[in-house]
């Protein structure tokens, strides 16, 4: 079995594609279920947010086997999903593989990855993404493994590095782009669309700076009541951004809905009634709540998820030190992983060992115990059972040291000395080893066992 992870992002696709690309909630239990009927594809797990789309999956391949079979497949179910171009997809999409997965996830749920580096709401995400795939029946060992790591090493992070001290999110860069813009937020007027974790963000750095007219709209009133009600805002339903829209100064939107909710035409009207008075529009969607063509007007001053780049960059320069302290706990992490995979590899042949073990004892016990019921001196049949099963335990191990040694693989014979804890002095080096013909008779003869 192998990780494999197909995924775009901010980095690699603009806010266009990346829309196209991305999964709404309410589809992604159907999408886990047609991915998972993919040939070779075990568990998934699918993290679709503004900035990035990536399938994390375990495909039935062994872990040496590097084809690009996995990738190819991935993609062409991606496109044929969404249904986009397989080339155009694959140029903006990167694949990882095994040890390169569990980084690229640690680095993620860090928030090292992000377009706000250190930002807390992507761990939140993700283990929103492994919540719907478990619940699903489509998390196991390894990739569950590869998760929870990822979670133990996105907490150190957060505790023992300065990553996420300074506020600094999309919400927060939506309010400081507002501060760039007007002079003075204390006396203007915000209508934020939706009611997600976000918005309650900006609503939040809104207050901090002084805003005190707040309007929540959402599609269920009662989320938006609920929310305004933590920020002494006023809760209306997405019906009443038209009328809500002429009034507002500050628009931030951020909501699941897959087709634009604010048009050019109802923007236009309003600042009409405005009297041109400007508005900043902030889209913190993907995919967008708000049409482009609203920047396309004279006093309307629209900025996408894209466009607050450069007002992030500046507001995360103080976290660069403690990202490098945050890529060296996630290479232990990834060595974590490693350590506890190599420990699991094990236990199949430890099981594989102890049911061999177990088998010849049992074998031998039940001849035991055929020959005292025959009557034979039990002395001699308890002193036959402990030789025979010295004999045919030792078998095996004896013969494949004895052509190691001869084919000159003398390792095989030192591990052999660490398994069984052997104390041999120092003057017999391992080819001269006389140990190395344990489960020999007194002759030197290798005994067979009976």
């Amino acid at each position: 079995m192998a990780l494999v992870l197909l995924g775009i992002n901010h980095n690699t696709a603009n806010v266009d594609f990346r829309e196209q690309v991305a999964f709404p909630p309410e589809k992604v239990v159907e999408a886990i279920e047609r991915a998972r009927a993919l040939d070779g594809v075990e568990e998934l797990v699918i993290v679709s947010t503004c900035n990035r789309t990536e399938l994390y999956v375990e495909v039935d391949l062994p872990d040496e086997d590097r084809t690009g079979e996995p990738e190819r497949q991935l993609l062409e179910w991606l496109s044929t999903y969404h249904g986009l171009n397989a080339d155009e997809l694959r140029r903006c999409s990167y694949f990882h593989w095994q040890d390169d997965v569990v980084r690229h996830l640690m680095r993620v749920a860090c928030g090292l990855d992000s377009m706000v580096l250190g930002e807390p709401q992507i761990l939140g995400q993700i283990k929103s993404a492994f919540a719907v795939s478990k619940e699903q029946g489509a998390i196991g060992a390894k990739l569950g493994r590869a998760f929870q790591e990822a979670f133990s090493i996105a907490k150190e992070v957060r505790t023992d590095t300065a990553i996420g001290e300074n506020p600094v999110s999309v919400a927060y860069a939506a309010v400081t782009l507002a501060e760039q813009i007007f002079s003075s937020l204390g006396s203007l007027k915000a209508l934020l669309i939706g009611a997600g974790h976000t918005i309650e963000l900006v609503a939040a750095h809104l207050r901090e700076k002084g805003v005190q007219h707040i309007v929540v709209a959402n599609r269920t009133l009662q989320n938006a009541v609920e929310l305004g009600e933590k920020f002494d805002a006023e809760g209306v339903l997405l019906s009443e951004i038209p009328e809500r829209l002429i009034e507002a100064d500050i628009v931030v939107s951020s909501t699941n809905s897959q087709l634009p909710l604010l048009g050019k035409g109802a923007v236009e009207s309003a600042l009409r009634k405005r009297r041109h008075r400007p508005i900043l529009l902030v889209d913190l969607a993907v995919p967008r709540d708000i049409e482009p063509e609203v920047g396309e007007l004279a006093d309307a001053y629209l900025y996408s998820i894209d466009d607050i780049r450069d007002v992030i960059e500046d507001s995360v320069k103080s976290r660069a030190e403690a990202a490098e302290q945050a890529r060296a706990i996630i290479e232990r992490g990834v060595e974590e992983y490693q350590r506890q995979q190599r420990a699991l590899n094990a236990v199949h042949t430890l099981r594989a060992f102890r049911e061999k073990a177990e088998g010849i004892r049992d074998r031998e016990v039940e001849k035991a115990l055929r020959e005292l019921h025959r009557g034979d001196d039990a002395a001699a049949v308890v002193e036959s059972l402990a030789r025979a099963l010295t004999n045919k335990l030792i078998h095996s191990p004896s013969v494949q040291m004895k052509k190691a040694t001869a084919d000159g693989r003398d390792e095989v014979l030192l591990l052999t000395r660490e398994l069984y804890e052997l104390d041999i002095g120092e003057e017999q080096g391992p080819a001269g080893d006389s140990d190395a013909g344990k489960g020999l008779d007194a002759s030197g003869r290798e005994e067979t066992p009976s």
